[in-house]
């Protein structure tokens, strides 16, 4: 009777072992084989880690084999089971590769097929075809959108991380509750001595020293000690954990009526300021989307206030870019006067720390979670929803949402909620956050998701205008490798456009990305519809960017810049002023966060800026989905070129007192997961 060799791998992560009972059927072009138990006499089966082979006998010549089915049964507990993959070694002596990475929850089957990938319109056997159309169906059931808000993307419909599909949560819950985190953040900072003052106010600058009693880190130190030079400030707009607002400006808004006289003492070129501009020399950051947004109401006992400030930057001599105009709110007037570096030291000083705190809450609302966070997990659930996990696409992409959906559920249910952690210290807590991420959402275009794109609708492009724009280099880069990767992979499967406009499963997928991640916001630029390879690769390598180098460029360096309180307010606890020459040492403490917002803020920005303990960075797979030759040659070369990537940062930033790394793949995750 013909015998098989059934190879079985079982997952490395915690409790991914299982004492149950594990059968598995062939199902071949001519028949099946029957249920076969997998065990072996005296010997703990499907242990943690564990590689295991059975010899697998059939009465009769059941063909080709096109499907095989596992089965799990209950021992004497519930004892989930994560199946890495199986192999089988047919009588003629062929290996075959069934990629699972997947759990097997209580007593429940799976059925998987061959790992090479196909598309929809590669299967020909009724076998494949209505295996394919019950995987997406079940899918379906367990991936339902959600509202979670009225105009934010749509999310999953789970009220919490339990109850997520099993093969989406965290390996342990336990590393990203942010509670638990925040907590320990404090613990080992070395900051929970000052929660029994919350209310009360810092003496001085150097008060605030006290919080970095256990801090060793060239950044937020190097911060510390010049977060008041110009250049300082100028220099976070580049590579800082916000280095996506700053542009060109061609023409001085008519709500911000900065003269030439005003400015003149600070153009070292002796030009005028309207020759500066047509120079490119003349850089702008406007903060409107905050006009109007209401202050953290959820403590009575402290007022929060929120600017909308206009700062005008200037590229020295130096080329460096320093500020040299801010106007504190949207509507110009004397009692919002236009701040200069030639006003007195506290007027400026203050003046840029509102801009620091804007910057704050447009980098965590809309750069991090708006345009990371929930746009990777519409990715996701989309993926999940329309593409089996044959397709080449989903493949891909699977490594790049890993835990995104999770890290989100967590932060709907502690974070970002009514009265989570987010409310404890940002004046954006309260509901200003949910206002500030619905007027972004308006504006949230594909073109500016495209790196290139977005950094050339900023004007910000030229090397040799603008040399020390890290982000901008290191991004490109970055971009171009997922790129070249994306079209070798999309090259093996897809012949031409046609094929392309053949999939009916990845046409389901970017429909369901536009209606309900951009809710049919035709005005977003976003595709219904990928009618060509190249805009298929260029829209799969936003996918992977996005949560990958995107969301690092935005998230590990938030304890690096925002560490040191007054270069990275949360909350202002004192109102912008009004006029000038009466700001006073003692007035920019009182505005600052007291005691307690500092330390919970402290806290957040350390256990947001630390990678997971299992983390997997950009272009290591070591769930192998893809079982092509020519694929894994593909990820061969997008490695090298990512070692090169990284070799090249790491020669540039040698005794550089800032060093940019957040976009050097060693340091970049694959996806959201924090």
């Amino acid at each position: 009777m013909p015998s098989y060799i059934v190879t079985v791998a079982t997952g490395s992560q915690w409790f991914a072992g299982t004492d149950d009972y594990i059968y598995i059927t062939l199902i071949g072009s001519k028949g099946c084989s029957e249920k076969n138990l997998l065990d072996k006499p005296f010997y703990n089966d499907f242990e943690r880690g564990a590689i295991d082979s059975y010899d697998v006998t059939v009465s009769e010549e059941i063909g080709d084999i096109q499907l095989i089915k596992i089965e799990k049964h209950k021992y004497w507990y519930k004892d989930d089971w994560y199946c890495r993959y199986i192999t089988v070694k047919t009588p003629a002596g062929d290996y075959m590769e069934f990629p699972c990475y997947r759990w097997i929850v209580n007593d429940k089957e799976i059925v998987l097929r061959e790992g090479k990938a196909r598309l929809v319109q590669d299967d020909i056997t009724q076998f494949h075809k209505q295996h394919r159309k019950k995987e997406l169906e079940d899918r379906q059931k367990m991936y339902r959108w959600k509202e979670w808000h009225p105009g934010f993307p749509l999310s999953i419909d789970a009220h919490c991380h339990s109850d997520l599909p099993h093969d989406i949560q965290f390996d342990s819950e336990k590393g990203v509750d942010f509670i638990l985190n925040y907590t320990k953040a404090m613990e080992n900072l070395f900051v929970n001595s000052f929660m029994h003052m919350f209310q009360s106010s810092w003496s001085d600058f150097a008060d605030f020293e006290r919080i970095f009693v256990r801090i060793s880190n060239t950044i937020s130190e190097y911060v510390m000690k010049h977060w008041q030079e110009d250049f300082m400030f100028g220099y976070q707009f580049l590579n800082g954990c916000n280095p996506v607002l700053i542009r060109k400006c061609k023409e001085i808004p008519a709500n911000f009526p900065v003269t030439n006289e005003m400015v003149e003492c600070s153009l070292e070129r002796k030009l005028t300021l309207e020759k500066e501009m047509e120079l490119g020399n003349i850089f702008i950051v406007d903060f409107y989307l905050l006009d109007g947004i209401s202050a953290n109401k959820t403590d009575p006992c402290t007022i929060q206030y929120i600017a909308a400030p206009i700062c005008l930057l200037y590229k020295n001599l130096e080329s460096k870019i320093v500020p040299i105009a801010i106007q504190l709110n949207q509507v110009p007037g004397p009692d919002n006067p236009i701040f200069l570096p030639s006003d007195s030291h506290y007027d400026w000083l203050l003046a840029k720390i509102w801009v620091r705190s804007s910057d704050f809450h447009v980098h965590q609302t809309i750069s991090h979670l708006l345009r990371s966070h929930l746009l990777s997990e519409v990715f996701a659930i989309a993926m999940f929803r329309q593409l089996p996990a044959v397709h080449p696409i989903f493949k891909l992409l699977i490594p790049h949402v890993r835990f995104t959906i999770a890290i989100n559920t967590k932060a709907r249910e502690q974070l970002i909620c009514e009265c989570g952690l987010f409310d404890k210290a940002n004046a954006t807590g309260g509901g200003g956050h949910v206002q500030l991420l619905l007027r972004a959402m308006k504006e949230l275009t594909y073109q500016s998701l495209c790196f290139p794109e977005g950094i050339k609708m900023r004007g910000m492009e030229s090397q040799e205008e603008i040399p020390y724009y890290f982000y901008r280099d290191d991004g490109i880069k970055v971009w171009e490798a997922i790129l070249r990767f994306v079209g070798d992979v999309v090259d093996i499967y897809y012949n031409n456009d046609e094929t392309v406009c053949e999939d009916i499963e990845l046409q389901a997928f970017v429909k369901d990305v536009y209606v309900y991640g951009l809710r049919d916001n035709e005005a977003s630029g976003f595709p219904r519809t990928l009618k060509t390879k190249e805009k298929l690769v260029e829209y799969l390598t936003l996918v992977i960017f996005t949560a990958s180098g995107q969301h690092a460029a935005v998230n590990f360096g938030q304890y690096d810049w925002c560490s040191w309180i007054p270069n990275s307010p949360p909350t202002m606890r004192c109102p912008p002023p009004t006029e000038k020459g009466v700001v006073t040492i003692e007035y920019i403490i009182e505005s600052l966060p007291d005691r307690g917002r500092s330390c919970w803020h402290l806290g957040a920005v350390w256990a947001l800026s630390q990678f997971q303990d299992n983390e997997l960075f950009l272009g290591y797979y070591p769930d192998e989905h893809f079982v092509e030759k020519s694929v894994k040659e593909a990820m061969a070369r997008f490695r090298k070129r990512l070692e090169n990537i990284t070799s090249f940062i790491q020669d540039r930033n040698k005794n550089k007192k800032l060093p940019y790394y957040y976009l050097s793949p060693d340091r970049v995750p694959n996806s959201v997961a924090v």
